[in-house]
């Protein structure tokens, strides 16, 4: 028997200011998707935004539907919109925001934001296995992609997809 131990780097960031310009422009990019979410039974909208090396960004947001499970996360609708429209280029950075788009002045938010305000999720929005497993399909070993999970007070940053999912299914 052996026993091994798995450690996985990543960065903690407290406010999108300490980011790189880079990352801030996607981190900007995904918190826009999150208005593009379909999310009418859960009410917790997820935008994502995939950047590709030759600069060219993809934004989208959740997709629910009525027949559970027939919608997709926005992580998948990013990717693979994306993928579909490589023309050479690679995945390079991924950015995933959550929370909800204000929708009225009635509820528990009542008085604390206007109809269309994003409020994004307190702690940083991770990934669900299916969208870390089409990630490391696409990823090019060589090139790791810059990841980014967005919160209102904490964005996490790390490096390729076999650190979401080390055991992943490999074909």
């Amino acid at each position: 028997m052996a026993k091994k131990t798995l450690e996985i780097a990543y960065e903690i960031f407290n406010s999108p200011e300490e980011l790189s310009p880079s990352d801030r422009a996607l981190y900007d990019e995904a918190i826009a998707a999150m208005t593009r979410s379909y999310a009418p039974y859960s009410q917790f909208n997820v935008g994502s935004a995939v950047r590709l090396s030759d600069g060219r960004v993809f934004q989208a947001g959740n997709q629910e539907n009525s027949a559970y499970p027939s919608g997709l996360c926005a992580e998948r609708v990013a990717l693979f919109a994306a993928h579909n429209d490589l023309r050479g280029a690679q995945i390079s950075d991924l950015a995933v925001a959550g929370g909800r788009v204000h929708q009225t002045a009635l509820g528990e938010d009542a008085g604390k934001a206007a109809p269309g305000t994003l409020l994004l999720a307190d702690e940083a929005v991770c990934s669900c296995g299916a969208c870390a497993q089409v990630l490391l399909e696409f990823e090019e070993p060589q090139h790791p992609v810059n990841i980014l999970f967005i919160g209102k007070n904490s964005i996490l940053k790390l490096q390729g997809a076999a650190s979401l999912l080390p055991f992943a299914f490999q074909k």
